[in-house]
């Protein structure tokens, strides 16, 4: 008689399956907070850029409303001698620091234009972090409706 032995399958163990270990599970969680760290200072950043864009739309209003009076009012006002005054604004409850400066244009042949050259600096002085405190520059030419050497050559 024959005796047919009958082999039973070992099991296989699989090369190369196997978990995540401790150190790989904490590398990965380090990483994974570094990312996180950086996306959150992203956010603060742009959080407080967009206040500076705030102010600046604030300070534009209000070199706009400081060019305005001084469009308002007749070209021989003594507010249009030509030199540079220092104002201090509140709006919006922000302060902002008024620069104007008023030049007289002149032809090739030194001679007066009626012309000036109005710049009005706007700049943020308090209420938002100081590298957000840019400055707004507006700049407008005033001619008289006099006749007179005022064009532009």
């Amino acid at each position: 008689m024959k005796l047919i032995s009958r082999n039973k399958p070992t099991p296989k163990k699989d090369k190369g399956q196997r978990g995540f270990t401790l150190i790989e599970t904490s590398i990965s969680m380090v990483v994974m907070m570094v990312a996180g760290l950086a996306v959150s200072s992203l956010f603060a950043f742009s959080l407080q850029n967009n206040v500076g864009g705030g102010d600046r739309a604030l300070a534009m209003g209000v070199a706009q409303q400081q060019l305005e009076q001084l469009r308002s009012v007749n070209f021989e006002d003594i507010s249009l001698n030509a030199g540079t005054t220092n104002a201090t604004v509140t709006t919006g409850e922000r302060s902002y620091s008024v620069v104007k400066t008023i030049t007289d244009e002149t032809n090739d042949d030194l001679s007066l234009k009626q012309l000036k050259k109005i710049t009005i600096t706007v700049t943020p002085t308090e209420g938002t972090p100081a590298w957000t405190r840019s400055s707004v520059v507006l700049v407008s030419f005033r001619s008289t409706l006099a006749a007179g050497g005022y064009a532009v050559q």
